[in-house]
Parts: structure tokens; sequence; C-alpha cells
């Protein structure tokens, strides 16, 4: 069966109709599944249509090749294939036109068009297509049924929305910025497995920050972290330990009432990961069922207005007289802009990102309300990913000024070398500056470069950037031992690094 197979992939290369058929004829036959053929036959096609978008690549990349084309080319059909290219129901209609695939595609190459469109829409052209073929022979009435389920059921309001639905769940699988954990770091594992082994085991870790539980691996306070920072750059921040809940509301006010704060207030868990939990308050009602719903200790602190908000990843390795901002992570806060029509739930699903997390969205937000032509609905007001913050590499922010005003901070906060400090601030300029920022978090070393979020990362540039980051979490534990620190025990570790992958979202956009 794997050779038989592997020749139907060859014979795509040759001709797709004619090995199509005969894959079917097999089926027929009983020497192959249908499985085995339709997978074999739209192997080989697949290939066959990212060959041609590789050598449309390629194509453009030779200048003199490319002006040839272009000035035989009749301008019409120039024209036609460079608006084409990055349509993708073009994509895929090509696949059903005879003679339009080879122009197209070269074209698509050629043109730049982006290979997740091109990749991911050519993929559902030979998923619709090949069992066509294939079963036009064995069984081409259970095709035929098929296919006129699947455009009976795109024609009812239901099918819409499932077929909405799953395009959505895929083009999210499509994006690393939405990859769950295991993926984000399941390729790292070596790398990782390295570095333990060049410096004295994977406890080093626990010694790149001495001043906090573990270094800041897991379930360290937030809280405590918080009052180890100058009070002049720091989020004013109250505790409400667990406790029976009307003692609990009590705290809950008493620290309202002694900071002299209103609503609304940021309530989050003082042990947490990922910006999991973290809420946005705008009444004591709103209060009382957060607590109720969150039996940790949970930090209070006053809403910081912003309206801007950024993550700061800093490392300062030991003996070095100045740290360094490894990158800056700029937040950006979704807006939806209405058109007096349509519903929130309508225009979130006509929004190109925001139609990956509109569950999310419709949790806080009404789906059938209909905003006024030009009303803006902000859609998060909290700088996490999860909470679906849109984030963004934010090296244009980095001034010397700003690194020296973060490098006075952590220097003033004992035994802390490598971290996130997650900031508010009201103006751009003033944050360049250092002068405008409120720290309303730190984090220690499983905190996150979190600039591998941007939309425009790629899954190498987020391991690139992450491999970096980790190498620097050992060599400064190592470092630190060196000096006298005590490593994490291996069981400590175990311990912890179970607890961290359990308090994980299953995906970065959350519930």
């Amino acid at each position: 069966m794997t050779a038989t197979a592997f020749w139907i992939v060859l014979g795509t290369f040759v001709s797709e109709d004619a090995a199509a058929l005969w894959a079917g004829w097999l089926v027929r036959s009983g020497e192959l599944t249908v499985s085995q053929a339709l997978i074999a036959c739209g192997a080989g096609i697949y290939l066959g249509d990212v060959g041609l978008w590789l050598a449309g690549r390629g194509l453009a990349r030779s200048e003199r090749l490319h002006r040839w084309c272009v000035q035989r080319m009749p301008r019409v059909l120039g024209r036609a294939l460079v608006l084409a290219v990055d349509e993708p129901a073009a994509l895929v209609a090509s696949r059903f036109l005879p003679g339009t695939r080879l122009p197209l595609y070269l074209a698509a190459g050629a043109f730049g068009t982006r290979p997740r469109t091109f990749f991911a829409w050519t993929a559902l052209a030979v998923m619709l297509w090949t069992p066509l073929i294939v079963l036009g022979t064995s069984e081409l009435l259970v095709g035929g049924v098929l296919l006129m389920a699947l455009l009976r059921a795109l024609r009812t309001d239901r099918g819409r929305r499932v077929w909405r639905v799953v395009t959505a769940r895929v083009d999210r699988w499509l994006r690393p910025e939405f990859w769950p954990s295991w993926m984000v770091y399941g390729p790292l594992g070596p790398w990782l497995v390295w570095l333990a082994i060049r410096h004295g085991g994977v406890g080093t870790i626990g010694a790149a920050n001495p001043g906090f539980e573990d270094g800041g691996f897991v379930g360290e306070s937030k809280f405590a972290i918080l009052q180890a920072l100058s009070p002049r750059w720091t989020a004013p921040s109250a505790l409400v330990p667990p406790a029976e809940p009307i003692a609990r509301l009590r705290a809950f006010d008493a620290a309202v009432a002694d900071g002299g704060w209103s609503y609304p207030l940021i309530l989050k868990p003082d042990v947490g990961q990922k910006g999991v939990g973290v809420r946005r308050i705008a009444s004591r009602d709103e209060a009382v069922a957060y607590l109720a719903r969150e039996r940790g200790p949970v930090i209070v602190q006053p809403w910081h207005p912003g309206p801007f908000e950024a993550g700061v990843f800093y490392y300062r390795r030991p003996g070095e007289t100045r740290g360094h901002i490894f990158s800056v992570t700029d937040k950006r806060f979704p807006v939806l802009t209405g058109d007096g029509v349509s519903t929130v739930e309508a225009l979130l699903w006509e929004h190109p990102r925001y139609r990956l997390q509109v569950p999310l969205f419709l949790e806080r937000h009404d789906g059938g309300r209909v905003l006024a032509d030009g009303e803006r609905l902000a859609l998060v007001t909290s700088g996490n990913h999860c909470q679906g913050a849109v984030f963004l590499d934010g090296a244009e922010l980095v001034t010397p000024a700003l690194s020296a005003r973060i490098d006075e901070i952590a220097r003033a906060v004992p035994g802390f070398y490598i971290g996130r400090f997650d900031v508010r601030y009201r103006r751009v300029e003033g944050f360049r500056r250092g002068d405008d920022l409120t720290i309303v978090e730190l984090n220690g070393v499983t905190s996150e470069s979190t600039n591998i979020y941007d939309p425009a990362y790629g899954a190498w540039r987020a391991w690139r950037t992450l491999a970096r980051q980790w190498r620097l979490v050992f060599e400064i534990g190592a470092a630190n031992r060196a000096r006298g620190a005590a490593p994490l025990d291996l069981r400590r570790v175990a311990k912890l690094t179970l607890e961290y992958w359990r308090t994980q979202p299953s995906m970065p956009v959350a519930s």
C-alpha cells in the first residue's frame, strides 16, 4: 500500500486527473481504501500547488525574467492576476476552472501573496476537489451527496454560523500568537535541556532572581514583589487574603476605603499566569461576585486610565553596573466602530482579527446591540493577550532615557536580575523619556518577552526570541550560583512545573 500511495503522489506531478482516476480505480478494486486514496492524491496535488507558488516566488527574485514576463503579459490579464492573487475565492475557484490554476498560482508567488493565505486556501481547495475526482470513479454518488449537503448547509443561517466558527478556529491555529503553550515551548525542549546540562541543572533558573521566591518561577506572590518596588513608580495595591465570605468582603471594603479609591478597580489573583483572572471591576456588586469566584488571595489596585500599556522585559548580568531592556511589547486595545446598522456580533464576525475571539468579546458585550454610525466600543481595557489585547513589538519605544529609568527601578529591587515589568502610561513621549510610567506588575523567570505574540512574528522568530531569553535566564542563574545563590531542588522544579502547566489556559485567547 505504501509503495502504491507513493506512486500516486508522484503521478499527480505528471497528471493530477490521471492519478486521481487511477486512485479511484484502485479503491473500486479493493487495493486501496478511500482514505488512503484521498490522502495520497491530496498530498500530491497540494505539493504541486505549493511548488507552483515557490516557482512564482523564484520568478519574482529574477528581475530580468520577471520584467520579461510582465512586458509580454497582456495588460488586462496582468491586472486581473494582481487583483486575484490575494482573493481567497479566486484561489479556491481556480482549482475548479481548467487552465486558470497555473498562471494564478505562479502569479501568487511572484506578486507576494502571503504564505499563510495561499497555503490555507489552496489546502481548502484541495480538500474540496480531491474527493470529487477520486470518488468520481469509485463513489460518485457519495461525493455528490456530500458536496450538495455542504452547499445546502451554507445556504442556511445555521450552516453559515457553523462555517464561520470552523474557519475562525482554523485561522487561529495558523497564527502562532494563538498557539497553546505546549506548541510554543515544545520545540524549545532540546534547547532547554542543553542549557540545563551546560549550566548545572534545571534548578539553576531558581538562582536567576535570588530575591524572589523560587526566582519567580511559579507561585510567587505578586503583591510581595510589588512591595519591593519604589512607591514612586508602582501602582498602589492591597491584598485581600482568603477568608470566610463576610470577612473577605470586609477586608476588601477596608482596603478600598483606606486607599481612598473609587471604581473602577482592578482585581487579580495574587498567584496567576498569563493574565488569567485579571478583571476591571466597575461596581461593588461585581467585586462581590469576583471574590466569591476567586477563592485565593486577591490583589486590588485602582484603575490606571492609561490609555497606554507596555510590557518591558529587563535583564542585568551579575556584576554589571547597568542592565538592559531585552524587549518592549506595545499593547493595543481593540475598538469596534459601528455603522448604524450591524449588531456588535455581526461586526465582530466581519473583522479579520476580532472574528478569532468572538466568544471572548461576547462574554463582556451585548452581541445584539447596534452601534451608531461612528460609535466606538472598547472591547478590551486590560493589557493581557488572553483578554483580547493585541501585542506588538515596541522596539521603537526604547530610548536611552527609558533604559536608564527601568534600570534604576530594577536595581533598587533586592535580588532581581531578569523579568518583565507591566506598566501603564498616559503619554508616549513621557514614557520614552522614562518619567511617565506606573508599574502594575513585575514577573520573574517564567515571564515572557511578550513581543513574541506580535501577529507579524512568525514561529521561527518567536522561538529565536524565547531561546535568547532562556539562555539569559540560565546564564544569570549560573553566575548567581557562583556568587552563593541557592538553586532550586529538582523535586521542587518538578512540582512547580506541574503547577505551572496546570494553571495555563488551553489557548492564549482564553475564555
